[in-house]
């Protein structure tokens, strides 16, 4: 029965956390009476987590930032602030399109703040509209499916999109293609401030 139990595969779900209310309840029992059952549950919680560190994806430095600016963003609106609906950003816009944001006390960059620091503004299904900082630089990345645009604020960059850079500085626009590789590099002694805007295009 025992042989039985450690080859049904059952602790490697217990392990996942996979495994049904009974079947939990069973995995507890067998380990408590046999310790047999608690070696080999540690064994496969080892393997996993060796397998995971083997195989880890170290995410983009732009992941991060970004997630943090959605959950701070939710946290306020939980706090009672209104959703704002940002200008959508074009050739045209200009950084005082965005006064009313950029004013803002706590739209400022924290002294603690990493390389990369983002607030969003404004968020739709559509869009989101993001202040960003960056001090050094972004990773490459690619967008499939939606448009990333942005209006330099303050500070200077190098956007290289594809086999191309583009120098921009304070007042200066941006649109990333479609499908194309780029990265945001800072050329000025200070961080480079933008409005980021990502509009899907499904």
């Amino acid at each position: 029965m025992l042989s039985e139990f450690l080859e049904s595969g059952v602790l490697e779900l217990y392990v996942m956390g996979a495994t049904t209310p009974q079947q939990t309840q069973r995995v507890e029992e067998m380990a408590a009476a046999y310790p047999e059952i608690r070696q080999e549950i540690d064994a496969i919680s080892q393997a996993m987590e060796a397998y995971a560190l083997a195989h880890a994806v170290k995410p983009r430095n732009t992941v991060k930032p970004l997630l943090m600016a959605t959950i701070d963003y939710m946290e306020r609106m939980k706090q009672g602030e209104l959703p704002a609906t940002p200008p959508v950003v074009t050739e045209n816009s200009r950084p005082e399109d965005f006064a009313t944001w950029l004013n803002r006390e706590d739209m400022m960059l924290p002294p603690d703040a990493e390389n990369i620091h983002a607030r969003i503004i404004g968020y739709t299904p559509a869009a989101t509209t993001a202040i960003v900082w960056i001090k050094d630089r972004s990773d490459q990345e690619v967008h499939e499916d939606e448009l990333e645009r942005f209006l330099i604020v303050e500070g200077t960059c190098n956007i290289i999109a594809g086999e191309q850079t583009h120098s921009l500085q304070a007042g200066d626009y941006f649109a990333v293609p479609l499908h194309t590789p780029h990265m945001f590099i800072v050329t000025s002694d200070y961080p480079c401030k933008a409005i980021l805007q990502r509009l899907s295009v499904n």
